[in-house]
């Protein structure tokens, strides 16, 4: 007897719940907010997924998936080092400062939450930022190469450096209303490499 086909694609209950968990938290993201978006009743939901902390990290790690694919084809871009750079943090502004409700990243928002009592947590959002670093290494080394980037530290310093103003310009584009200062963010971050 073979078991009943899922009437629902994994991805998709996926996505609808990376939503619930994006707005509202882990904490503030009760059962029925995730059945009313991902059309599950609850004892699919849990049969599905086990729990609601496995459902968010599956949610996480859709995110990761996603978001630091995107980030990363931003920085392979041909072109100058400085303008890939900006175009990351410009695609941040974009993505917090939208003039609708400002949910800022989720992996960020994960990491405030939870971060430092939950584990799987740490350890998923630990490997966005570690993708991201990697990134942002090969592309800063690429332009010391070329003399684009005048700084005699070394890349992985540099890199990490970009990514504490990258990641800090996340946290002000979800409460600060005024882009001009996000953007000064962006000069001075580039202006220091």
């Amino acid at each position: 007897m073979s078991a009943r086909p899922r009437e629902f694609k994994d991805t998709t209950v996926i996505d609808a719940a990376m939503e619930v968990f994006w707005e509202h938290g882990f904490e503030g993201s009760s059962t029925e907010k995730l059945c009313e978006r991902t059309g599950l009743g609850r004892g699919s939901l849990y049969n599905a997924f086990g729990s609601k902390h496995a459902l968010y990290e599956k949610a996480l790690g859709r995110y990761q998936e996603l978001g630091i694919q995107g980030q990363i084809e931003i920085l392979e871009q041909p072109g100058l080092v400085k303008d890939r750079l900006r175009a990351l943090m410009e695609w941040a502004i974009d993505q917090d400062f939208n003039g609708e409700v400002s949910r800022g990243c989720l992996a960020i928002n994960a990491a405030i939450e939870r971060g430092g009592k939950d584990t799987a947590v740490a350890r998923l959002v630990g490997g966005h930022v570690g993708r991201l670093e990697q990134a942002l290494c090969h592309v800063i080394a690429l332009g010391q190469r070329s003399g684009e980037i005048t700084s005699k530290r070394p890349a992985l310093e540099l890199a990490r450096s970009f990514l504490s103003s990258y990641y800090g310009l996340r946290v002000l584009g979800k409460v600060i209303e005024d882009r001009n200062m996000l953007e000064d963010v962006v000069e001075g971050t580039l202006a220091a490499l």
